[in-house]
């Protein structure tokens, strides 16, 4: 999950947070992390069409096959299934917690208590889908792999853009801006005091572009690595999803210590901020944020009551 605030990076567990087989596991950001839209409507249209969502996105990286394209949908409609049954409840008491929390002050452990919290739910839901994924793996072709190289080869010459070959105001104001956006979708307008908040965690944060990208670069050649042989020597089943296991250990835990330090720490560095942003708001924006999260905790409730035929 990440909070509605999230500092000096992107996201944690995308390329601290996003994916992934790389991008397989953007599909359980999609299923699970809806409830970050604006708009309560909106959530409850997304989750309902998030197999369509989750389809496209990754067809726009790996470029389907017709039979591939039947599995891939299938297996999505199931996963979405299994987690509107068996997940959504565990969301709606994370959100309940956390509404219960905002009227008072906040300190960095229980941020994090609750970053723990739904990071091991996505944890959970991964595992569930690494069947779909071991299945795709199975049948990838190497022309697809090229496809998959190729797209994140886009993504990463927007990041160089921004973070690292331009000025390094550019690569703050994205954050900053980033970071009101979605202090905004709890909070409401922000004053000028949390708008400096904002600014000087921003301003004093660890977040080092080049080591963020190192690790970027690192997560994208293990999986090109790992896939490029799975498709090369087609193992067995157990080999395969023991592989794609491996992935996302790695995914999530960098075998790189400074890689791993650096995560952790922004990881820390964001639980410490948003407990500093939430103490700054008023009685007044603590009450947009509890009307916030009830009526995202009220469309997960209408969600997991509905059966699908």
């Amino acid at each position: 999950m990440k909070f509605p605030v999230n500092f000096g990076m992107k996201g944690h567990s995308g390329p601290a947070a996003q994916t992934r087989l790389n991008r397989f596991i953007r599909i359980i950001g999609v299923l699970a992390l809806a409830c970050l839209l604006p708009a309560c409507s909106a959530l409850k249209i997304f989750y309902n069409q998030a197999p369509d969502f989750a389809y496209w996105y990754l067809d726009g990286y790996i470029d389907f096959t017709g039979a591939q394209s039947l599995q891939v949908k299938d297996d999505l409609g199931k996963l979405q299934a299994w987690h509107r049954q068996t997940q959504l409840p565990a969301y709606i008491d994370t959100l309940r917690k956390l509404r219960q929390r905002m009227p008072a002050d906040m300190d960095a452990a229980q941020a994090c208590a609750v970053f723990a919290d739904v990071r091991s739910k996505l944890v959970a839901v991964s595992h569930r889908a690494e069947p779909v994924a071991v299945a795709l793996v199975g049948t990838l072709q190497t022309s697809q792999l090229t496809q998959l190289e190729r797209q994140w080869a886009k993504g990463n010459a927007d990041y160089r853009d921004t973070f690292l070959d331009g000025p390094p105001q550019k690569g703050r104001d994205k954050r900053y801006k980033q970071a009101v956006s979605r202090a905004e979708r709890l909070y409401g307008t922000l004053e000028e005091k949390q708008l400096a908040v904002i600014g000087q965690r921003i301003d004093q944060s660890r977040f080092d572009a080049a080591l963020f990208y190192a690790e970027k670069l690192r997560r994208q050649q293990d999986v090109l690595q790992t896939l490029r042989v799975l498709v090369a020597e087609r193992p067995s089943a157990e080999k395969t999803r023991l592989a794609v296991r491996g992935l996302l250990e790695r995914w999530l835990h960098s075998p790189i210590p400074a890689h791993r330090d650096h995560l952790e720490g922004l990881t820390r560095e964001g639980c410490q901020t948003f407990a500093a942003l939430h103490n700054s708001t008023t009685p007044a924006q603590r009450a947009q944020a509890v009307e916030t999260l009830d009526a995202y905790e009220q469309d997960l409730r209408a969600l997991s009551s509905v059966q699908k035929s």
